[in-house]
C-alpha cells in the first residue's frame, strides 16, 4: 500500500504536469505574463508535451527499453532539455514578455545545471523535486506569496521519492535549491529588460 502511495504521488507530481499547472495558472490569474494563446500553446508544446514524450518513446527505442527506468530517465533529461533549449530560443525570437522569457530561462538553466550534475559530476539530482518546485516557486513569485502553502507538495515529493528509493536527501535538496537559483538568475536578467 505504502509503495502504492508513493508511486500514486510521483505520477501525479512529475514535472510536466507541474509545469501544465504553472502554466495554466499563470494564464488565469497573470495573462499577460503568457500574452497571447499562441504563446500559451508554445509553452505547453515546450515545458509540458517534449519532457512528457520520453515516457511512451522510451518503449519504442530498443537501447533505452533495455536500460529499464535508467532508460527512462535519461530520456526524459534529454526531452526535457530539448523542449527546454527550442522554448527558449522561440522565446528570444518571438514577441514574448520578460516575464515569460525568465520562465523558459528559468527551466533553462535548471535543466542544464541538472545535466551538468548528472552527467559530469555524477551526482543525481533530482529532476522530480526540481520539476515540482520550480512551478511552485515561480507562482509563489509571480501570482502570490499566499501560494507558498503549495510548498506543502514538497514533504510528499520527498517522503515518495525516498519510499521508492530513487532518490537520497541530498539529491532531493539539490533538486529543489536548482530551481531557486535559476528562477531568481533569470527574474534578475529578464524581467528588468523589458
Amino acid at each position: 500500500m505504502k509503495n502504492r502511495l508513493a508511486m500514486a504521488i510521483r505520477v501525479l507530481t512529475i514535472p510536466p504536469v507541474m509545469a501544465l499547472v504553472l502554466l495554466t495558472a499563470l494564464y488565469a490569474a497573470r495573462r499577460e505574463m503568457i500574452g497571447s494563446a499562441l504563446n500559451l500553446a508554445l509553452a505547453v508544446v515546450f515545458l509540458v508535451i517534449f519532457p512528457i514524450l520520453a515516457y511512451p518513446l522510451q518503449p519504442l527505442l530498443p537501447k533505452l527499453r533495455r536500460q529499464g527506468r535508467e532508460g527512462q530517465r535519461n530520456l526524459a533529461t534529454w526531452m526535457s532539455f530539448l523542449g527546454y533549449v527550442m522554448g527558449f530560443v522561440c522565446a528570444l525570437i518571438l514577441p514574448v514578455s520578460g516575464y515569460l522569457l525568465a520562465i523558459y530561462a528559468t527551466y533553462l538553466l535548471s535543466g542544464l545545471t541538472f545535466v551538468v550534475l548528472n552527467k559530469v559530476f555524477k551526482f543525481r539530482a533530482s529532476g522530480h523535486a526540481c520539476g515540482v518546485a520550480g512551478p511552485i516557486f515561480t507562482m509563489i513569485y509571480f501570482i502570490s506569496p499566499w501560494l507558498a502553502l503549495v510548498l506543502l507538495i514538497l514533504p510528499a515529493v520527498y517522503w515518495a521519492s525516498l519510499t521508492m528509493g530513487r532518490h537520497t536527501k541530498a539529491e532531493l535538496i539539490a533538486g529543489t535549491a536548482i530551481p531557486a537559483c535559476a528562477l531568481f538568475l533569470s527574474v534578475l536578467i529578464f524581467v528588468g529588460l523589458r
